[in-house]
């Protein structure tokens, strides 16, 4: 009897598996990072700071010369230390913004050209679950398929991950398998996940709950501090 044909693999299937991935590189690209991440968190602390006491220090003024709330903003405005602690800031965050995504980025199209256009034909995440990538025929891909596949994800991840979420309704493709022209098949005897993968998804829905109760509280503490700063003085 011939073995059963393998299945698209659902969602929460490739969810997995990518999250699985992502865990192994995202330590990779944060030891990679780490230098230039932390000189520019650096900056972006000493420039809140510098600007909460430029805020403060105008604030001082414009309540010592009785000034009018338009000509207060304009002498805000036009303060240096002000705009300078503005364009240092914007700095920061755009190194902290930027960096992050494209290190991942090209660590990601790595692992996943070397390991789909291996003989196993899947990451690491993926193999996990019993997943594997071909081309439309079922064969392994080459690695400009590889490439093509892993360039059309963006489109995926540019549709706020409606892209992905296709992947929901049938025939269970996101929107780079069809452009690329590939598919993630599953094994049609392992449909459901296993109970350590659904325990990860636990893991990361608590994790992710704390992390932003935690940038909430982060921020709640900084407006705080930076409206204490404004009504105080430096």
């Amino acid at each position: 009897m011939p073995p059963p044909e393998p299945i698209p693999a659902g969602f929460w299937m490739r969810y997995t598996a990518w999250s699985l991935d992502t865990a192994c590189l995202l330590p990779v690209a944060a030891l990679l990072g780490l230098a230039p991440l932390g000189a520019a968190l650096a900056n972006a602390q000493a420039a809140l700071h510098a600007l909460a006491a430029a805020m403060a220090h105008g604030m001082d003024t414009a309540v010592a010369q009785a000034q009018t709330p338009l000509e207060m903003a304009l002498t805000l405005l036009g303060d240096p230390r002000l705009n300078a602690s503005v364009d240092q800031l914007s700095a920061a965050l755009t190194t902290l913004l930027i960096v992050p995504p494209l290190l991942y980025a090209a660590l990601a199209c790595l692992w996943s050209l070397a390991f789909e256009c291996s003989s196993w034909q899947a990451t690491p995440g993926k193999r996990a679950l019993g997943l594997r990538v071909t081309d439309a025929g079922g064969a392994r891909l080459d690695i400009a398929q590889a490439l093509i596949r892993f360039a059309a994800a963006s489109l995926s991840w540019l549709t706020l991950n409606l892209g992905h979420a296709m992947v929901l309704f049938a025939p269970h493709l996101a929107l780079h398998d069809r452009f690329s022209r590939t598919r993630v098949l599953a094994d049609p005897t392992r449909r459901v996940l296993p109970t350590w993968a659904r325990l990860w998804l636990l893991v990361q829905a608590v994790a992710g709950t704390i992390a932003c109760a935690w940038l909430l509280m982060a921020l709640y503490a900084w407006m705080q501090s930076l409206l204490g700063q404004a009504l105080t003085g430096p």
